[in-house]
Order: structure tokens, then C-alpha cells, then sequence
């Protein structure tokens, strides 16, 4: 055998008869710790998803609380003229002059974050594994996404749903002994809300509106992951960055008209989760701490469809069915761009610390 046997020989032409290897220079192990450019981006590990999400959804969840109580209070207000808000600013201004920041604008907090955290971890999980195996059977990309958020909203909602109530219920109420609004109901805390809850309308109660509650998130976050999944894809054709990514603007960008896209398509199903899990169901037990009187007595709503009908023959199409539109996209815009935007950056953030041996992936040494 010659000494140079295993070296690539020259063709004829002088070209090597080999195939061109990479050539290797000293920053190319530092490139590894970055999401490498191919036409499939790699899929990451299921306990990086479960952090990642759970952190996106909660922190976009409680940073945008505040445009979400003021949704709840405009779609949940009593039926009067001159109404109580006009708009999303008067709302906003309003409960903040009238009531503060912790009772008023961050009211049902405590119960949001309770059921966050656990529900969106849940629900990113359920959602990648189910798009990872319909997409490894042939299933369409699209149907893959659709079906994911569908299937994994279904499953977190055995969790969120009773915090839902409890926080509906509360920023709808406000402070306690709350001069400023009329809601029927009057909880010292969530707990207290909890023990009322369950000792007079029993534990099916915290699931009351459920199927609204269903019938508004299933389509949303179906839409919602379609949207941002093809809009990804766009963008990072679009943008053509060498690491396959997309730049910080565009992923917000994304995120955002994705979230605001879905909820203006389901805020007819968001006004009837809101009013189904906050009507008083026995307005007459002065034990629940309840006021009503002649000039607040509301429709009292016996299904989806019964409100749906009703609100549009009474309030019509923006009083009615699309009440309180405007701080739904905004809420469910800046929601959806915070949540996908720190969902992208911890994950990019877990595969940087797997790849140099940090915590909680072990250490380099070993």
C-alpha cells in the first residue's frame, strides 16, 4: 500500500476525485450552538417545549392581564345607557382612577397565573407531539398545525378552564365591597371565590361555560399556530438569514398578526365565554354576597347559541357579537407576539446551553 493511499487523488484534470468536504476553521464549533441553516429545521427536545412554553405563556399571560380584564369589563358590563366604559381607553382609564392596579386592572390575577403556568406547558407539549406524528404519517403541514392547537388546547383545558372562571369572575368584580361596578357577585379572594363557588353552585360550577370556553379556544389556537407556522415559514424564506432564523422584529411581527388574526375571528365565541361564566345562576341567595335589582337584572342565557342570537337581535353585530373587539386583538396581538417570541428565545436559549454542557443539561466535563 502506498504512503499516500489515503489521501484524495487527482483526477486527470487535476481536480480531486473526492467530494468537497467542509473546510474547518477555529469558530466553527461556536456556530454548532446556534440552529444550523437547512431546509428542516431539527425539532427540539419535549422538555425544552415544556419549558419554553410554559414560560411564554405565562409571562405574555401576566404582562398582558391588565388589557385583558378591561376586555372582560367591557363585554361583561350591564346592559344601560349611557354605559359604564365606552371604549377600550375609557375602560382602561376609568378602572385605573376608580380602582387601582392590584384590585382593578390586575384583579383574577392570582387564579390566571395559578392556571397558566401548568396549562400552557401542557398545551405546547400536547401540541408539538401531536404535529410531530401527523407530520411523520404524510399528514399536510397545515392540517398538522390545525389539529395540534386544536387537540392540545383540548387537553390543557381541563386545567385553565376552572382558573378561568375564578379570574372572569373576579376582574369582573373588581375590589371587594366594589363601589365603582355592579357584577352580581362579591368575593373577599380567590379563595373565598373558590369556597363560595363550590359550596352553593357545587364543583361543576368552576367549569360553567365550558363548552363556550371550548368553542372560543379550540378554533383560536388552531388558528393561532396555523397562522404563526406558515408566517414563520414566509418569513425566514423572506428574510434568508444564514442560520435559518428569523430576525427579533419579524418574529414578533409574526406572532402578532397571527394572535390578532385568530382572536378577531373568534370574538363572537369570547363574548359568550365571558357572559356564560359570569352570569349569576341564583341571584336570589343573599348568602353568595349577591346585589341584584330591577335595573341590573340581565338575560339570563340558557347556551351558545341562545346568546348568540339573542346579542345579535338585541346589541347587533359590533354591540353584540363583536363586543369589546378592540382590546381582544389588541390583547390577543401583543399576547401572541410576547408568548411565541419568548417561547423561540428559550428554546435558542436551552439548545445553546445543551450544546456547551451548562445547567440543567449537564456538565462538558462529563
Amino acid at each position: 500500500m502506498s504512503s499516500n493511499s489515503g489521501l484524495p487523488q487527482p483526477s486527470v484534470d487535476g481536480s480531486s476525485s473526492m467530494p468537497h468536504m467542509p473546510s474547518f476553521s477555529p469558530s466553527s464549533s461556536l456556530k454548532r450552538a446556534m440552529p444550523p441553516t437547512m431546509m428542516v429545521e431539527p425539532d427540539p427536545p419535549y422538555i425544552d417545549v415544556l419549558i419554553a412554553g410554559g414560560m411564554g405563556g405565562t409571562i405574555a399571560d401576566f404582562i398582558m392581564h391588565s388589557v385583558d380584564t378591561v376586555k372582560t369589563r367591557l363585554q361583561g358590563q350591564p346592559s344601560a345607557n349611557p354605559p359604564k366604559y365606552y371604549n377600550m381607553f375609557h375602560a382602561y382609564s376609568t378602572i385605573l382612577r376608580e380602582e387601582g392596579v392590584s384590585r382593578g386592572l390586575y384583579s383574577g390575577v392570582a387564579p390566571a397565573m395559578t392556571g397558566s403556568l401548568p396549562g400552557t406547558t401542557l398545551y405546547f407539549g400536547t401540541y408539538e407531539y401531536v404535529k410531530r406524528n401527523l407530520t411523520a404519517v404524510g399528514c399536510p403541514d397545515t392540517i398538522a398545525h390545525l389539529a395540534g392547537g386544536s387537540i392540545g388546547d383540548f387537553i390543557a383545558s381541563f386545567i385553565y378552564v376552572p382558573s378561568e372562571v375564578l379570574k372572569t369572575r373576579m376582574q369582573l368584580q373588581g375590589r371587594y365591597n366594589n363601589p365603582s361596578f355592579i357584577s352580581g357577585y362579591n368575593y373577599k379572594n380567590t379563595w373565598h371565590a373558590l369556597q363560595m363557588i363550590i359550596k352553593y353552585d357545587g364543583v361543576g360550577a368552576l367549569y360553567q361555560g365550558y363548552r363556550a370556553t371550548l368553542l372560543r379556544d379550540v378554533p383560536f389556537s388552531a388558528l393561532q399556530f396555523a397562522f404563526y407556522e406558515k408566517f414563520k415559514v414566509e418569513a425566514r424564506k423572506w428574510e434568508g438569514r444564514e442560520d435559518g432564523q428569523m430576525s427579533l422584529h419579524i418574529e414578533t411581527s409574526c406572532g402578532a398578526v397571527a394572535g390578532g388574526m385568530a382572536g378577531f375571528l373568534t370574538t363572537p365565541l369570547d363574548v359568550m365565554k365571558t357572559l356564560l361564566q359570569t352570569q349569576v345562576k341564583k341571584p336570589t341567595q343573599a348568602s353568595l354576597g349577591l346585589t341584584t335589582s330591577a335595573s341590573t337584572t340581565q338575560k339570563y342565557y340558557v347556551g351558545i347559541w341562545d346568546g348568540l342570537k339573542w346579542n345579535l337581535k338585541h346589541h347587533g353585530v359590533i354591540g353584540g357579537l363583536f363586543r369589546g373587539v378592540g382590546p381582544r386583538v389588541f390583547w390577543t396581538s401583543l399576547q401572541s407576539a410576547l408568548m411565541f417570541v419568548i417561547y423561540e428565545q428559550a428554546l435558542h436559549l436551552q439548545e445553546n446551553m445543551r450544546h456547551f454542557g451548562q445547567w440543567p443539561y449537564g456538565s462538558s466535563q462529563s
